[in-house]
């Protein structure tokens, strides 16, 4: 069977299984995550492998996904790659007894202070492109948005003169965010010139414009950018929107913020999904303890 793998799948549970449109388009939804992760990795989605799934996996978790939501997304991908090795066009399972860990399964990785200024380095900000990505970083770790929140706002939800924005997150919820000095500087500047020289005679009711003006950024192209400027500051390979959000998080708890308040920064509807980032404070008080107390 040719053609894209994932519409092959969709077409085949259409046909042979008879599915209800709305179970359809939540499997139409878990594989476009699929596709996005693959399409990050600059693979298809035949080409993934048992490593990737679980990195795959793992990025689900980091996410903010519920278990249950990550379990059937899981549950999907075991579905569509069995498909693929009945129809021939893998020679193995790579999603055999592939499974959503109940908990974390690691640590959320974070970035130190000084990667990311490193990182914020990167763009080359004589450029539009450069200023819109050095905006985008900025404001990111600045905020701890979502990917998603970050390439869907548009310019009604800044309100730079106050200092903060707000986002529609998960459930159709939507909160106040503060941002930071620099990422308001930097947002200034990329509003006043970057994003017209990107647009040219164009309009666009985004925020965050692509190279050709007009058209949103989409997650994947920044997650793009993200692993450019983490390879040329040599940085880890696997560097994701995601690290920044949990770097946002862990550093604000470092400094002395409160599980609430970072709850309502991350538009988290359960606290026990934020109190993950006091294992993480946690491990590096050991790691502090272990390596300066006396009698260690």
């Amino acid at each position: 069977m040719s053609g894209d793998p994932i519409d092959a799948y969709l077409s085949d549970l259409k046909a042979g299984r008879r599915l209800a449109a709305n179970t359809l388009t939540s499997y139409a939804r878990d594989l476009v995550l699929l596709g996005d992760f693959a399409e990050a990795c600059h693979v298809g989605v035949d080409r993934l492998d048992r490593r990737d799934l679980e990195a795959f996996v793992r990025d689900l978790m980091g996410s903010g996904l519920a278990p249950r939501s990550v379990a059937r997304v899981v549950a999907c991908v075991r579905g569509f790659y069995r498909f693929l090795l009945a129809d021939g066009q893998v020679a193995s399972n790579p999603a055999d007894d592939l499974r959503a860990p109940r908990s974390w399964p690691a640590l959320p990785k974070f970035l130190s202070t000084a990667d990311v200024d490193v990182l914020l380095d990167q763009p080359d900000v004589t450029t539009a492109v450069g200023v819109r990505d050095r905006t985008l970083i900025e404001l990111l770790y600045a905020t701890g948005l979502r990917v998603s929140e970050l390439v869907s706002l548009q310019p009604e939800s800044l309100h730079l003169d106050a200092g903060y924005l707000t986002c529609m997150g998960k459930g159709g919820r939507e909160r106040l965010v503060p941002m930071g000095r620099a990422a308001v500087e930097w947002l200034h500047r990329y509003l006043a010139s970057a994003r017209p020289a990107l647009l040219g005679p164009r309009t666009s009711g985004w925020v965050f414009v692509n190279a050709r003006g007009g058209v949103r950024l989409t997650r994947v192209g920044f997650w793009k950018k993200l692993k450019q400027y983490a390879r040329q500051a040599g940085l880890p390979r696997d560097l994701s929107p995601h690290v920044l959000r949990h770097s946002f998080a862990t550093h604000l708890l470092e400094r002395g913020a409160d599980l609430r308040s970072i709850q309502t920064l991350l538009g988290h509807a359960d606290l026990s999904t934020t109190q993950i980032y006091t294992h993480v404070l946690a491990a590096r008080l050991k790691a502090v303890y272990d390596e300066y107390h006396p009698r260690s």
